[in-house]
């Protein structure tokens, strides 16, 4: 049985503590876990940084209108492809290496945005910045999900998702407390709590899963029998496949892992495409169009995001009760429904906006306190890092092609509100009903339970 025969595996069935918190053990896990959740959490302050602080920049660097929308184009395809190559060089060279990699580059870009003199200085420093800052995804997600145990993995994980919204708040008190002093300042001292936590990481270490896979590719490598490594692995690995190229392995290669990344592409393109206009376009879309107030707008979204952070270990939690699939599910199945009920009670301001409070949380807390786990469980270790580095890029692509649909959408529906929000909020969202499709992972297996 593969419980007894892996030692590693064996001992996150058996021993209580390991259970939860990995093979390393609790102060370990511990740690680890509070420095994800700081890593998170500054990685959303670091790109919301901008947000708060573009009016005062604007100003300062003369930008025209045009190169504010060209700003955000550029670091949204930046964002794109910078993640794919972290994920492959997690696989090749290391999960802590490239931990580390992400945030120290997102800290040197940010404070270099305090030299920026002019649009092009500013685009490349924040593109730079933003690209290796939202990056920190697809490592967070592998590390922390390899290291820690079967038993309430996904809960766990779940709080260092709920980072994001911590990260806006951070984001904001930084702005609030330097703005006086001008840009500059604001984004060099945003740079001091990312150093804080890239020093913290010195500490982290590979999980032992993927230290396992390293020691069998080696061994491969000098030529040893299939047979006798297989006597010694602490986690179960598929030795055939172990030893190629994980770019083949994902996509030349027939089979489960190929099908599940399918599954998996399908339905976050249609989550978050339609993710793009109920959180990143509300407030423009309900103030330009239905004549809500920007400040009561603003206010909606801070109630919204703050107990918003409370949605994401709630997702966790009925991941870990009735599996992560069905919440995604539950979450598909609310979007459109809700979304509806607010376009229809949009000139009701107290209805729809606790409409709005709830498609906030089915669009973010509920869904990604089990979104991102499953991402992790759904995919063997030898191709772990390069999957969840490509799905942040394909996340990223999809926020993308969001933008340029509404876009689009705003320009042919002028004159028809409703109709915008119907296609992109109701029936695009829809589509993530998809995850009806998706494979049903048992809560509680170890991760070569899963997939090898």
């Amino acid at each position: 049985m593969a419980e007894v025969q892996y030692r590693g595996e064996y001992e996150e069935k058996v021993n209580a503590e390991k259970a939860v918190w990995g093979t390393r053990g609790k102060k370990y896990g511990v740690y680890l876990f509070a420095i994800a959740l700081l890593g998170w959490a500054l990685a959303s302050y670091n790109y919301n940084l901008l947000t708060v602080a573009y009016p005062v920049v604007e100003k300062a660097l003369h930008l025209t209108a045009a190169e504010v929308g060209e700003t955000g184009t550029v670091i949204s395809l930046v964002s794109i492809f910078v993640p794919i190559a972290v994920g492959y060089w997690m696989d090749a060279r290391g999960r802590r290496i490239m931990w580390m990699t992400v945030l120290a580059i997102s800290a040197v870009f940010t404070a270099l945005t305090a030299i920026a003199s002019n649009f092009a200085e500013l685009v490349f420093f924040r593109s730079v910045a933003s690209a290796f800052g939202l990056s920190e995804l697809g490592v967070s997600v592998t590390i922390v999900n390899e290291s820690l145990g079967p038993k309430s993995r996904g809960w766990l994980y779940s709080w260092v998702q709920g980072g994001w919204p911590l990260g806006v708040f951070i984001a904001s008190g930084i702005y609030l407390a330097t703005i006086s002093f001008g840009f500059r300042v604001v984004f060099a001292i945003g740079a001091i709590p990312l150093i804080a936590v890239f020093i913290g990481r010195y500490w982290i270490k590979d999980p032992e899963r993927y230290e396992n896979l390293k020691k069998i590719r080696e061994l491969l490598k000098k030529g040893v029998p299939k047979s006798q490594i297989a006597g010694i692995e602490e986690f179960e690995a598929d030795l055939d496949e172990s030893q190629k190229v994980t770019f083949r392995q994902i996509f030349a290669t027939p089979g489960y892992v190929r099908r599940q990344l399918i599954k998996v592409m399908v339905t976050w393109f249609f989550y978050a495409s339609s993710w793009m206009l109920p959180n990143v376009f509300i407030s423009a879309f309900l103030v330009n169009f239905y004549g809500w107030s920007s400040s009561y707008v603003a206010l909606l979204l801070l109630i919204s995001g703050g107990l918003g952070f409370f949605f994401y270990p709630l997702g966790g939690y009925l991941g870990e009760k009735f599996g992560r699939k069905y919440v995604l599910i539950g979450s598909a199945a609310f979007t459109p429904l809700l979304a509806g009920l607010f376009i229809l009670n949009v000139h009701n301001v107290l209805v729809a906006s606790i409409l709005y409070f709830f498609i906030y949380q089915v669009t973010n807390g509920t869904w990604s306190g089990v979104g991102y786990t499953y991402w992790a469980e759904s995919f063997p270790t030898r191709v772990r890092g390069t999957v969840m580095g490509f799905l942040t890029g394909w996340f990223n692509f999809s926020n993308f092609a969001g933008s340029l649909i509404y876009t689009a959408l705003v320009i042919v529906f002028v004159h028809s509100p409703i109709l915008i929000w119907v296609i992109l909020g109701v029936i695009l969202s829809a589509g993530e009903l998809s995850s009806i499709a998706l494979r049903n992972i048992k809560p509680g297996s170890t991760l070569e339970e899963i997939a090898v």
